[in-house]
């Protein structure tokens, strides 16, 4: 018998970790590789858990590598593991499913991104150009050590995470859109999002984020962690920052 998956739904908890995005953009010889590396060791400095995304019309794979062969092969997905791991995915991907992986796998502070300069995220333009999200301009050329940490100061107060989407209005704006850009002009904060608080429990259903108001997240994470808590878990249960539930609508043929 064979069995296909027909849906995949994906309930996440976790505790509290709220993961913000930063783009830098520009075109090609403006220093935007520079200026990651450099917002990157300055929020390290202070702390922070920080992952990177580079954009790129070029393959990371190289010819005649083991990896390439298996891709060459056919493979879909190929992982390599050794000192350290990667992924290989034949296929392009878009950025929020990127984000949303990467929030799976890792506890993140901040995803820098370089490049993707048509997304709806707060975004440091290495040229003129500058749209509703851009939170300022920067010459990279002529800056100076000392100029790094008001630049990181800027992005700790104008940053936020993933959009919820809800637009419940709780926030005093029509739609999380019009709360993010306001955060990019310096005239909210992430904090007045009345969501925030309520975003340990994620939805998806495919690569989909559906939205949650209060009630039903409540009501999730308490069913949810009143079940596991019966199970025989051991410590580990008790003390995991983050439970998954998978639900795969299957269809046999």
């Amino acid at each position: 018998m064979k069995v296909r998956l027909k849906a995949f739904y994906l309930i996440s908890l976790r505790k509290g970790v709220f993961m913000k995005i930063l783009a830098v953009v520009g075109t090609k010889n403006t220093g935007k590789t520079t200026l990651v590396t450099k917002i990157v060791q300055e929020m390290v400095k202070r702390g922070h858990q920080v992952g990177t995304i580079k954009h790129t019309h070029h393959d990371f794979d190289l010819q005649g590598k083991d990896t390439w062969k298996h891709r060459e092969a056919g493979a879909k997905m190929v992982v390599g593991s050794g000192e350290t791991t990667f992924f290989l995915v034949n296929e392009k991907t878009e950025l929020d499913k990127i984000l949303k992986t990467i929030k799976n796998i890792e506890e993140l502070d901040y995803v820098v991104i370089e490049g993707f300069k048509h997304v709806d995220y707060p975004k440091i333009s290495t040229t003129p150009v500058k749209d509703d999200f851009t939170i300022t301009n920067v010459d990279v050329f002529q800056m100076g050590p000392e100029d790094i940490v008001p630049l990181v100061d800027l992005v700790e107060t104008r940053t936020y995470g993933l959009i919820p989407g809800a637009n419940c209005g709780e926030c005093g704006f029509e739609s999380c859109l019009d709360m993010a850009k306001a955060i990019i002009s310096g005239n909210t904060s992430e904090d007045s999002c009345k969501m925030k608080k309520f975003r340990e429990v994620e939805l998806f259903m495919g690569d989909e984020n559906i939205p949650l108001n209060p009630f039903v997240q409540d009501f999730i994470k308490k069913s949810v962690t009143g079940m596991v808590s019966s199970l025989k878990t051991g410590e580990a249960g008790k003390s995991a920052p983050k439970i998954e539930i998978i639900i795969r609508e299957v269809e046999g043929s």
